[in-house]
């Protein structure tokens, strides 16, 4: 017989090593999801530059534009902004230049005095227009608007008109809460809009809106508020001496078309008088 050996057996432990694990990671995931995305974006972006039309083309590039007071076609008003900031949603449109985020033109992007010109409107009515906002915004010492009116006006020009937005600010409304008494503010406006409608032959628009109410009414009486308080305004027209054959309809547009995000926001109390192209 062989001696008993005390020595313990040797183990040998072998380790698989797999080769080839950058292969078979993630990261090569990541680098080829943005190159997936930037082809996308590429073939967008020429997919677009074929599909639209030179003034399309320059809408969209509006739009991503910043909102800048020296870039014509994307906002900001004229002179030094009677003292208040430029960023201001209130009054970063003031003369029809450009549009705002929140209150952009019916085409969705800003539209400059020459872009409105371009796109058929008459030579007539752009004369009009230009000399109505003269009057309303005019830095040398001829407009016909007070700094205290005129922190309550925007304009606009759109494919139905020049639109001259007056609108509700805190400590500072048109209209008594929940009714159609105009206040001194709103009187002094509308004679306004009445001296300035003289230099014009267009005929008017006007339209109501109103802010959303904070709770849920049985009678909701938004819809016949913002009527009531346009057909004040027609009769405070009127009453400034405005002929009434100049004035082609009246619209209450309730609390649908908001401006501000808040839906409640005293900013949507406002009335629209449009001086209508020919």
């Amino acid at each position: 017989m062989s001696a008993q050996s005390n020595v313990a057996p040797t183990i040998i432990k072998r380790k698989k090593v797999v080769a080839g694990d950058g292969h078979h990671g993630g990261a090569w995931k990541v680098a080829y999801a943005d190159f997936v995305t930037a082809m996308m974006a590429f073939f967008m972006m020429m997919w677009l530059l074929n599909a639209t039309t030179e003034k399309q083309r320059s809408g969209i590039a509006d739009y991503f534009t910043p909102t800048v007071p020296i870039n014509r076609q994307s906002g900001g008003g004229e002179g030094m902004f009677n003292g208040n900031a430029i960023f201001s949603e209130d009054v970063l449109t003031q003369v029809g230049t450009g549009a705002s985020q929140a209150r952009p033109t019916e085409a969705n992007r800003a539209r400059g005095q020459m872009e409105a010109e371009n796109q058929g409107a008459s030579p007539e009515d752009n004369s009009a227009f230009r000399q109505i906002e003269e009057a309303l915004f005019s830095q040398s010492g001829e407009s016909m608007v007070s700094d205290a009116l005129m922190r309550h006006i925007i304009t606009r020009v759109t494919d139905e008109g020049l639109v001259i937005e007056l609108f509700d600010l805190e400590r500072a409304t048109l209209f008594e809460e929940g009714t159609d008494e105009p206040t001194q503010l709103m009187r002094d406006l509308a004679a306004m809009i009445q001296r300035v409608s003289g230099l014009v032959t267009n005929q008017i628009a006007v339209g109501g809106h109103v802010r959303a109410n904070p709770v849920v009414q049985a009678t909701n009486p938004v819809w016949s508020l913002s009527a009531a308080r346009a057909d004040r305004m027609r009769t405070l027209l009127k009453g400034s001496g405005m002929s009434s054959d100049r004035i082609r309809r009246v619209t209450g547009h309730a609390d649908r078309t908001p401006v501000a995000r808040d839906p409640m926001a005293i900013r949507n109390n406002r009335v629209e008088v449009i001086f209508l192209r020919r």
